[in-house]
């Protein structure tokens, strides 16, 4: 069927039948499976947020809840779903798009505030019923402002160990990644992790309240502590781990059979002593760090970046809080040589970059170019930049306004550069 309206890619669900573009998603059956277990939990909302665990700003396949749930692939938003209703929340970048991604089981609500998230949850929930939320996929602040959303109303806020769409998604979830986790060499970093952890050891020592301990949430923090890299998440060489730092020891959550046989041999270097780096599992760092805090212990963390499920878990008497660890203040500071690396980057980039505005001045009055085929160009001209001795199919690439093949893609890994930090969003006027 047509839609009555003028455009044909986007939903109409006042139509009759509904029209539903082809790029929208059938959620009937996930919406039914979700439902299923939000009883089984005694749960008559449950929340649905964009995140993950470490607070990322890009997410793995396996995180992506909200997408999976609802079809919308936009990069933030949150769903709340009840027994018979289902919404998503979203900012004016992606109204269109989920126009065109959702089905007529949802509605969209053009705004992303929590607390017009709370008003609508006070509608549809009744006094006495519990809000179902998974407390790792949400950081203390946002925690906070749901909570005293629905304050004084009857509704009770439920986290639950169990995330109810991974249970509803089972086994067509995605994987987690099974990519080797590397070690930076030395060349790129200008700093050993040893001498690292030492300066963070400083830091704790000199701080008023004295901690013994921080924890480190943010993917980027434990990466640059170790001087490790992974590619857990698309444009990220990060990986998933947790790190608790004590004055005495180290705890890296992480699985330990990723490791390259040189990370590892880095990571047990310090061993025995204060340097050497304990391996555990990636799901262990709760039962520790629950342990850990049954001590006469500090524990400082960074509020941006650690969940409420975390949090919940340290005594209030026992936390210090301030809004970036101390790893994430000192990886802001650039030592001597990183500064020559930016700088020796970005020149290499300048290069590249010029010679797109010189390809743009000659290719956009032929009246045949868009902002597509711009980005594939621009690519290709970063890496014969990168690898000058480039393959013939790579410097056709920059001659002309075609893609680099895709079987060219895994190999691209050059001495400067493993790949763009996101994916390219190409424009000119």
């Amino acid at each position: 069927p047509q839609a009555p309206s003028t455009r044909n890619d986007i939903r109409d669900c006042s139509a009759d039948p509904p029209y539903l573009p082809p790029t929208a998603t059938n959620t009937t059956a996930r919406l039914a499976a979700l439902r299923g277990t939000m009883r089984t939990h005694g749960a008559h909302a449950y929340i649905v947020p964009s995140t993950d665990a470490h607070m990322s700003e890009y997410i793995s396949a396996r995180d992506a809840r909200l997408g999976w749930l609802t079809g919308f692939t936009g990069s933030a938003g949150t769903a709340v779903v009840t027994q018979d209703k289902a919404v998503l929340w979203t900012d004016s970048r992606y109204w269109t798009q989920a126009e065109r991604e959702l089905d007529c089981n949802w509605e969209l609500q053009k705004t992303t505030s929590i607390e017009s998230i709370g008003m609508w949850i006070l509608k549809a929930v009744p006094v006495g019923g519990n809000v179902g939320l998974d407390p790792f996929l949400f950081s203390i602040d946002t925690w906070n402002s749901y909570s005293r959303a629905l304050h004084g109303s009857g509704r009770t806020l439920l986290p639950l160990e169990t995330n109810l769409v991974d249970q509803a998604w089972g086994d067509q979830r995605p994987l987690p990644s099974s990519s080797e986790i590397y070690s930076l060499p030395a060349e790129f970093t200008g700093s050993s992790w040893q001498e690292k952890v030492a300066g963070i050891r400083q830091r704790m020592e000199q701080h008023v309240r004295r901690p013994t301990a921080v924890l480190l949430s943010g993917l980027e923090e434990t990466a640059w502590l170790f001087n490790l890299r992974g590619d857990d998440i698309p444009y990220n060489p990060v990986f998933y781990s947790y790190t608790l730092l004590t004055n005495t020891t180290i705890s890296l959550f992480v699985e330990g059979s990723r490791l390259s046989a040189a990370a590892r041999e880095s990571l047990r270097s310090g061993c025995p002593g204060p340097l050497c780096v304990e391996l555990q599992e990636y799901e262990q760092v709760s039962a520790h760090l629950r342990r850990y805090a049954q001590g006469n212990v500090t524990v400082w963390l960074g509020t941006e970046y650690t969940t409420y499920g975390l949090y919940g878990i340290i005594p209030q008497d026992k936390l210090l809080e301030e809004s970036y660890s101390p790893v994430m203040m000192a990886k802001a500071v650039k030592n001597t040589h990183e500064q020559e690396l930016l700088r020796a980057a970005h020149v290499r980039d300048a290069v590249a970059v010029i010679q797109y505005l010189l390809w743009l001045e000659k290719t956009v009055p032929q009246g045949q170019l868009d902002e597509f085929s711009g980005a594939q160009h621009i690519d290709a001209l970063r890496w014969s930049v990168l690898q000058p001795q480039a393959c013939p199919a790579q410097q056709r690439a920059v001659r002309d306004p075609q893609h680099l093949p895709s079987s060219l893609l895994p190999s691209r890994a050059q001495e400067h550069s493993r790949g763009p930090s996101f994916q390219s969003i190409s424009a000119s006027g």
